[in-house]
């Protein structure tokens, strides 16, 4: 992605093809979400999130970049990991529990550490899935 818009409309892409939910009202509720602060929230991270009708669960989408992308993080540094989060409209708890547990993942920097050097698509999935071997709870 060359830019945040581009970045969220990728993003967008994918939730659409995981969800089978229009890509367009999935990028105009992040875009919304990020108009009002942005989900960058530093050391490289964003976790941009919104809340779907007729969304059956809790989807996310993990994305790591080589290269940083400007996102408007609270510490003005670019990002190169990303948490996207959807939750259906009513998910209350659901999407907050989320939220809370992907934010206290990527607050660690060993655990980003190793996202970031992860080389293969199962060492991310085995991180993501056992975050306990690398955080105390």
């Amino acid at each position: 992605a060359t830019s945040k818009k581009h970045f969220l409309l990728k993003c967008a892409e994918e939730l659409a093809r995981l969800t089978g939910q229009d890509e367009h009202e999935i990028f105009d509720k992040l875009n919304e979400r990020e108009n009002l602060g942005s989900t960058g929230m530093g050391d490289g991270v964003a976790i941009p999130h919104a809340r779907l009708k007729n969304l059956d669960r809790v989807y996310s989408l993990f994305i790591s970049m080589d290269q940083g992308l400007d996102f408007d993080s609270v510490d003005d540094k670019p990002i190169d990991l990303a948490f996207v989060l959807l939750a259906p409209q009513d998910a209350g708890a659901d999407h907050l529990q989320a939220l809370a547990k992907i934010s206290r993942m990527l607050r660690h920097k060993e655990f980003c550490a190793r996202l970031r050097g992860a080389n293969s698509q199962d060492a991310v999935l085995s991180l993501l899935l056992h975050p306990e071997d690398l955080i105390a709870a």
